[in-house]
């Protein structure tokens, strides 16, 4: 399974993190009319694989360049050939800019993704995408011309990491991408997500299926999120407000406690959302699934404030055999024979995206656990036992919601 490495130099010194909390499903929660995949994950889009690298070093006082360490680096590999030969079709989407994602502006141009999506802390993003670049070139035959534009998210990490310390490095890329595999993925506090915070609790990576019925083109839509916006209050799920119910009274905030280096509020953290799906989309239908992961984000309580950086990503495997930029014998064959989905058959996909982000959020808070990091300051995990009593107090015992079983419910 694609699951947490301990790595970096030296031993860990962090007491174990708690385990993986329950799902969603696992307490009744279904988001949607739309059955899961099997794993209930990005995975179930037939090719797509994903691997982290995960940092955790030291405990106590901040010191730049030594620690403590929370930190890492996820992956998206968008199917099972050579991600670096083989393009597929893929879009953008930004809600608010306060962050980045590279190599957008090629998408925006060709609308090609040709390599892995990562997603790292703010600081780091640029080690990882010279460490894509390096790796990519082993995988080219010697001599061919070649050049690249990854794609790397960010979301920050400094209010428990070292983050000025620089602790992500080339090794760490080339372990997530040789980590990478289908089915179950891990979640909460596991490679890029290791350091981050999500309405005021442990945040981190979360992730989502959707299949769709054959009436409605029988697609897999996944999603994967690196969360860690959002202010206490605002947090709902499947329209409760669970964050309303639990104040800091009850559960403290991390940013109760002030550090140097950190942003010190709440919300003022980013999101970063990667989008798949086996539909034959062309490039602007990509863009605008990236679109609908924003009404995934805001049903879960984003709002895109004014410091939260709430970028999409999302790629279409179902146009393959696309010629490579630098495949200059197949260009000269001038076209490529490409398929696309009637725009107004794209209504399934859009939904599919939406559910998927917002219970993909959800999945990330509850497997987080509660986490200390640089100078003391925890994040607590949300509890499992405290949301479902909070939703059964609205209505939304397992099974009186009407909704179908569906698969991808259990746990990793």
């Amino acid at each position: 399974m694609s699951g947490s490495q301990q790595s970096g130099d030296g031993p860990r010194t962090t007491p174990p993190q708690a385990p993986a909390g329950p799902r969603a499903r696992d307490l009744g929660i279904r988001i949607g009319r739309h059955a899961t995949g099997p794993a209930n994950a990005i995975t179930d889009v037939r090719g797509v694989r994903v691997g982290h690298a995960t940092i955790i070093r030291g405990e106590g006082p901040l010191v730049v360049g030594e620690g403590p360490v929370r930190t890492g680096v996820t992956v998206v590999a968008p199917h099972d050939g050579n991600i670096f030969l083989e393009p597929v079709f893929a879009g953008w989407h930004s809600l608010n800019g306060n962050g980045e994602v590279t190599g957008t502006a090629w998408l925006d141009e060709v609308g090609l993704l040709s390599g892995p999506i990562a997603i790292t802390n703010t600081h780091s993003v640029g080690v990882v995408h010279d460490a894509i670049i390096e790796y990519a070139i082993r995988s080219h035959p010697p001599g061919t011309g070649f050049w690249s534009l990854p794609v790397v998210g960010e979301t920050y990490d400094g209010t428990l990491n070292d983050i000025n310390g620089f602790h992500v490095r080339r090794e760490h890329l080339a372990e997530a991408l040789e980590s990478a595999t289908s089915g179950p993925v891990a979640e909460g506090s596991v490679g890029g997500g290791t350091g981050m915070i999500c309405h005021e609790f442990k945040g981190g990576i979360g992730t989502s299926s959707r299949v769709l019925p054959e009436e409605e083109g029988g697609w897999v839509v996944g999603v994967l999120v690196q969360a860690n916006y959002g202010v206490r209050s605002d947090l709902r799920i499947d329209g409760v407000p669970v964050g309303a119910h639990l104040g800091v009274a009850e559960v403290p905030s991390p940013y109760g406690t002030r550090h140097p280096g950190g942003p010190g509020t709440p919300g003022s953290g980013s999101i970063i959302v990667v989008v798949a799906t086996d539909a034959p989309l062309l490039p602007h239908q990509c863009r605008r699934v990236a679109q609908r992961a924003s009404l995934g984000l805001a049903r879960a309580g984003g709002y895109g404030r004014n410091s939260s950086g709430d970028m999409f990503v999302a790629f279409a495997t179902g146009n393959r055999d696309l010629p490579d930029v630098s495949d200059t014998e197949r260009l000269g064959a001038h076209t490529a024979a490409v398929r696309m989905v009637l725009d107004d058959r794209m209504n399934g996909i859009f939904t599919a995206t939406v559910d998927a982000t917002e219970e993909a959020i959800v999945n990330a808070l509850l497997a987080a656990g509660t986490m200390t990091g640089a100078n003391g300051v925890t994040a607590h995990g949300l509890d499992a036992g405290r949301v479902a009593r909070i939703m059964e107090a609205h209505g939304r015992r397992p099974g009186t919601d009407g909704s179908p079983p569906s698969s991808g419910g259990g746990r990793r």
